[in-house]
């Protein structure tokens, strides 16, 4: 079996190859990645992969000739791929669409005339835009930013594909945290499990009580893996694992640096909220320790140098 991930030498794409080397099944494994991130943590370390397993592909997603020749090749396409942001920013509209709209679309396009036999797209629950009540896998999208406009629009073309012949997955993913070799320390628990560890210091925007959907790497990876090896019905789901407000992440942090000092910043400002609903159907191939998000951010301390 031949793997595509775009997107492979980033956050998730990094712990999703070290899971797929370990299987026998696996001949090759493609790390299509453009670099744009400067995310070169795949690639060194003590930690080593086989050299003739993992092949790198420098490449753009809008490089069609270039994605042709890799898609050509494979048996399953990871696509993991794009422009991402935190919630709600809303800038580089340029950027999103071209990269997370009609980079997925060239892809598509690609696959479609291909052997792919599954396409396992990771989307955002920003497409739902943003609510006070909880929101399921029902509610109708409602994106308020570029971003959450792109990768909606990116979903419409990976809905071509779900068809008889070809296992299409589409993976709503809710803010990812957890320590990786390749870390993304813009995402908020991230963030603040950085800036309390080396500042003692964080700064909170709004009053701290807007909600927000996360799930940890792990699960994340874990998830990705299982489905290549199941016969888990193909659909749209929610990847979401817990809710949590701004404040109450901020408690776990100050269990865990009891001197820890934080900043509210606009506090007069009402944040947007998101608040997702666990989609329960991927429990059966999503089974990971359950740990409490003290115990994970302790885990995640560990990792720091120093």
């Amino acid at each position: 079996m031949n793997i595509l991930i775009t997107g492979g030498a980033g956050y998730i794409g990094t712990e999703l190859v070290y899971l797929l080397e370990k299987e026998k099944s696996i001949n090759e494994i493609v790390v299509y990645d453009n670099l744009c991130r400067k995310n070169f943590n795949l690639f060194i370390g003590k930690s080593k992969l086989p050299s003739k397993k993992v092949r790198l592909v420098i490449g753009d997603l809008l490089d069609s000739r270039k994605l042709k020749t890799e898609v050509e090749k494979t048996d399953v396409v990871f696509h993991l791929a794009a422009k991402v942001t935190t919630p709600f920013a809303d800038r580089n509209p340029h950027e999103f669409d071209q990269t997370n709209n009609w980079g997925t679309a060239e892809l598509t396009y690609l696959i479609e005339n291909s052997n792919v036999s599954k396409f396992i797209y990771l989307s955002s629950v920003s497409v739902y835009g943003a609510s006070d009540k909880e929101l399921d896998i029902n509610s109708f999208p409602n994106p308020k930013t570029f971003y959450g406009i792109s990768k909606w629009n990116g979903e419409k073309h990976v809905q071509r594909l779900q068809n008889p012949k070809i296992d299409t997955y589409i993976l709503r993913l809710g803010n990812v945290y957890g320590y990786s070799k390749s870390m993304r320390f813009d995402s908020v628990i991230n963030k603040f499990m950085f800036e309390a560890n080396f500042k003692n210091h964080i700064r909170i925007h709004g009053d701290g009580n807007q909600m927000r959907s996360f799930i940890h790497i792990d699960k994340v990876s874990s998830l990705l893996k299982n489905l290549l090896f199941s016969e888990f019905k193909p659909d749209t789901y929610n990847l979401v694992e817990k809710n949590y407000s701004i404040n109450e992440i901020v408690d776990v942090l100050k269990q865990i640096y009891p001197t820890l000092e934080f900043t509210y910043l606009t506090q007069n400002m009402n944040m947007r909220s998101l608040i997702i609903k666990l989609d329960t159907r991927i429990d059966s191939i999503c089974k990971t320790e359950n740990q409490d998000l003290q115990s994970q951010l302790l885990d995640f301390k560990k990792e720091f140098s120093f």
